[in-house]
């Protein structure tokens, strides 16, 4: 089986989907942003404030570099940010099969409603003020998504374990 990596925005559904998936498959499940943690001993909230978000993005493109080398097969989570960069595209799909799981704004700002962690959030005064970011970060980021992915699975209408059957689906034909 290819390694599967999930890419997409926060909120999308990507940690839970690749938790459910590694369950599934009973593959291993990297989960990017961890990684980082772990390796840097800092959170990513931590790092984008005391080191700023390039030096977070190189941290990113370093892990994916590794795995690569490594000849990581499981199931790849990524930070929503990863695909922004062409290199770090070209290294997710050197990896595996990589699916965009997708979601509205409101449906992420719905599911971040309560999520003080993610620095690209901090300081929305109102859900209606986090959903336009959202919207355009998403806005922003559309592009670089759809030119990292093999596949795309919309995750508004679907609960984790039919994103899961999807994504099996798609893995099959």
């Amino acid at each position: 089986m290819d390694t599967i990596v999930l890419i997409g925005y926060m909120g999308a559904g990507k940690s839970s989907v690749a938790a459910a998936l590694g369950r599934k498959l009973h593959l291993k499940v990297h989960d990017t942003d961890a990684c980082i943690e772990a390796r840097s001993g800092m959170t990513i909230s931590n790092m984008f404030r005391d080191c700023g978000e390039a030096y977070f993005r190189d941290q990113e493109t370093s892990l994916l570099k590794e795995l690569k080398e490594e000849g990581f097969e499981g199931i790849l989570s990524t930070g929503g940010g990863m695909p922004l960069r062409e290199e770090n595209r070209e290294l997710l799909r050197s990896v595996g099969k990589v699916f965009y799981l997708k979601a509205s704004p409101a449906s992420i700002a719905k599911r971040l409603s309560g999520d003080t962690t993610r620095p690209l959030l901090a300081g929305a005064k109102d859900m209606a003020e986090k959903e336009r970011r959202i919207a355009d970060m998403l806005s922003a980021r559309a592009a670089a998504y759809e030119a990292a992915a093999d596949e795309i699975i919309d995750t508004d209408t679907k609960n984790i374990s039919k994103c899961v059957e999807e994504i099996l689906q798609k893995l099959t034909k």
